[in-house]
């Protein structure tokens, strides 16, 4: 068992969610899915030990490869017994040195990481979000399709490597992600990216990138999902199509305003049939195009506006324009995830460039965010710094409470 935590529980840990240990994943268990790149000779540390420390360094808010050391380092005995480090001959357990994380995350298989990883916040998302009831229109899972570049992973014969993930809009937790090389190939990983996932009856969201007429209708007939497609003048025949509809004849659905940061936002959403205009032509099985106005405006700057025109195979009948206003604006609210990686995490400034461990680095960040996340935290920077401080409150919220020694030690 890890030790008893003996001092007083931080206010802003207090304020996640109750942990039940009968309902709790163990990250363990998805971690030994993932094959061990290494030989089997020379090895000391198994693989799923390196991992669970990036994991907990993660959580507690580590941003590179040296503070994920630094965190075993700083780890009392009793949780280095529970990860699984093996204790030497002479007595001492000692924690996978910098260079020994750093090789096992540039060889690691990025796709069996990521797998694992968002198999496992998948299970914690269903768990904290499971409705006492029957889900409702606005219950419905949505979904968000991006991507994002580490811009820090570049180098003079190499480009920055370029991510493609599916994150809930709620809670912002990322079920799965991939390697796509630049941006231009995420159209292509776009169904290799979402066929794990049961999306029957999700809403996925994506921008115009991703309307492409094979991967909506498979979206559709075969992954049994809607989708809700925003469309970018880099779609011009889409959205003059869509910007001629007759708008100007139709009231506003919905309206909704929000303040903060020294601005105020509004936004309206008026939406129409285009069965019979864009006759599924476009997007196949596209039953509704929406537009949304938004008006922003920021203390000591001019006021703003934007138009914004969507599609979605939703129809009036089985959505609401409030519902859908909300996807739209959930799919924007997706880059706050990019910036939590950047600012808190420092994603952009890291320069790991080698191998696969630039992705495994974004893995365990998205690990630590979508965590966190799932348990009710409103301020990640500063849950993971009161996690850092108390190394033992990291294992339980990963879902791990005991451990057997491990054999042979």
């Amino acid at each position: 068992m890890p030790a008893a935590v003996s001092s007083p529980i931080p206010a802003v840990l207090a304020k996640l969610g109750l942990l039940d240990a009968d309902q709790v994943a163990d990250l363990r268990t998805f971690l030994e899915s993932v094959p061990d790149p290494r030989s089997r000779r020379g090895r000391w540390y198994s693989l799923t030990a390196i991992l669970l420390v990036c994991a907990c360094a993660a959580v507690s808010g580590a941003r590179s490869i040296d503070e994920l050391a630094e965190w075993g380092e700083r780890a009392p005995n009793s949780l280095l017994v529970v990860i699984g480090i093996r204790r030497h001959p002479l007595g001492w357990r000692r924690t996978p040195s910098r260079t020994t994380i750093g090789r096992v995350l540039e060889a690691v298989d990025g796709d069996a990481l990521d797998q694992a990883v968002g198999a496992y916040l998948a299970d914690r998302h269903h768990t904290a979000t499971r409705p006492p009831g029957p889900s409702g229109p606005g219950q419905r899972p949505v979904i968000a399709v991006d991507g994002k570049a580490l811009k820090g992973s570049a180098r003079l014969a190499a480009r920055r490597r370029h991510l493609l993930s599916a994150v809930t809009h709620h809670r912002a937790v990322t079920l799965a992600q991939t390697e796509v090389g630049a941006k231009t190939n995420e159209t292509t990983h776009f169904r290799p990216l979402l066929e794990p996932l049961d999306l029957t009856g999700t809403l996925v969201t994506f921008d115009a990138l991703h309307s492409v007429q094979a991967n909506v209708a498979w979206l559709v007939e075969i992954k049994k999902a809607h989708y809700l497609a925003v469309i970018k003048t880099n779609q011009p025949t889409a959205h003059r199509q869509l910007a001629a509809l007759p708008w100007q004849d139709i009231a506003v659905q919905h309206t909704a305003t929000t303040k903060g940061h020294g601005h105020r936002e509004s936004r309206s959403i008026k939406t129409c049939g285009i069965a019979d205009e864009l006759g599924g032509i476009a997007f196949p099985h596209a039953r509704l195009a929406i537009r949304v106005h938004r008006r922003r405006t920021q203390t000591g700057h001019r006021q703003t506006r934007e138009t914004v025109y969507a599609v979605t195979s939703l129809d009036a009948h089985q959505t609401a324009p409030a519902e859908l206003a909300g996807a739209v604006r959930g799919h924007w609210s997706v880059e706050a995830l990019h910036h939590l990686r950047d600012v808190t995490f420092a994603e952009d400034a890291s320069t790991v460039h080698t191998g696969t461990a630039p992705r495994a680095m974004a893995t365990f960040r998205n690990l630590a965010i979508g965590l966190l996340k799932t348990l009710g935290a409103n301020n990640i920077a500063k849950t993971t710094r009161a996690i850092r401080d108390q190394p033992e409150r990291a294992l339980p919220l990963l879902g791990i409470t005991n451990n057997p020694e491990p054999q042979g030690t």
